[in-house]
């Protein structure tokens, strides 16, 4: 396949930049694998964008393979640059929560199951409307994996506030937000891909996808060998510090609070870990204590 030179690849310079930027070592080794698959096809396609895009005709048509290629290939190089910048965040978040092994799991079933829904989804749309248009909807790019991410990582790290268009929309509901959003601005983009995803990650966090998965993995899902087993009980990220190789993905309350604990910890030269709950007696104390104790025996002696 011929390599791909439109415009100067402005999108490509910029993901490139911003990836040096966040530095490579800071970016988890499946996120990165990822995102560098999707741009070498970018640049060398394995198929033309219109025998690489999943519809109800083509797929029904016997052109399976389809279902492969549609997340990894792009319409143009801003098409990609917006895909993997959104990659790089919720995946290098994702990938240090759940683990690489179970990341790249995740991500092929989201990549194959994404493309299975909206095939359902827009055949649904033909029979209800009557409408065969919809049966030649054809959809192409990895954003539609991404909003399945984005739920995956609403139900992983829950809480928070989201700002969409200067509105602040709670982390739960912002996939709903953006969807409608990124479709009146940009009524080009693949509603129903988008929506195919959101139901995916909907099926992860809320439905059986993540037992089945677990299931043919051949994982018990036992907290104790599972590395995925977060997923059963999710709650707010409390990061490591000196632990975790990947600093850069964390949102700007999780470095503010490690920056606290560290510098808690480091106070005064102490070497000693703090206990889990801020509690903590120096050993001069329990002469005070036990001074307090007389003097309230003291006082109830009268």
């Amino acid at each position: 396949m011929r390599n791909r030179h439109r415009g100067g690849n402005l999108g490509l310079l910029l993901l490139a930049s911003q990836v040096f930027q966040m530095g490579t070592d800071n970016i988890p080794p499946v996120t990165l694998a990822a995102l560098g698959l999707n741009v070498y096809l970018f640049l060398f396609p394995l198929a033309p964008l219109m025998r690489a895009c999943v519809s109800v005709q083509t797929c029904w048509g016997g052109d399976w393979r389809r279902l492969l290629l549609a997340p990894l290939h792009h319409a143009d190089d801003w098409h990609l640059y917006y895909n993997m910048v959104s990659l790089l965040w919720k995946g290098s978040r994702l990938e240090r929560r759940l683990g690489g092994p179970w990341f790249a799991y995740l991500l092929s079933v989201f990549s194959l199951l994404t493309g299975v829904v909206y095939l359902l989804l827009e055949k649904g749309l033909a029979e209800l409307t009557d409408d065969p248009s919809y049966n030649m909807q054809c959809a192409v790019g990895f954003s539609g994996v991404l909003f399945g991410l984005k739920v995956v990582n609403s139900h992983q790290f829950p809480g928070g506030v989201t700002n969409v268009m200067g509105f602040p929309v709670a982390n739960s509901y912002a996939c709903w937000a953006e969807l409608i959003l990124i479709h009146v601005m940009s009524p080009g983009t693949s509603f129903v891909g988008h929506l195919a995803g959101i139901l995916v990650g909907l099926l992860y966090t809320k439905g059986p996808l993540m037992s089945v998965m677990k299931v043919c993995a051949g994982f018990s899902g036992t907290r104790s060998n599972s590395p995925y087993a977060q997923n059963e009980r999710p709650q707010a990220h409390t990061p490591r510090p000196g632990l975790n190789p990947y600093t850069t993905g964390l949102s700007e309350e999780e470095e503010y609070e490690a920056a606290i604990r560290a510098s808690m910890r480091d106070r005064g030269g102490a070497t000693h870990e703090s206990p889990a709950y801020g509690f903590h007696i120096p050993p001069s104390q329990p002469d005070n204590l036990e001074e307090i104790r007389l003097r309230r025996l003291q006082r109830f002696a009268r």
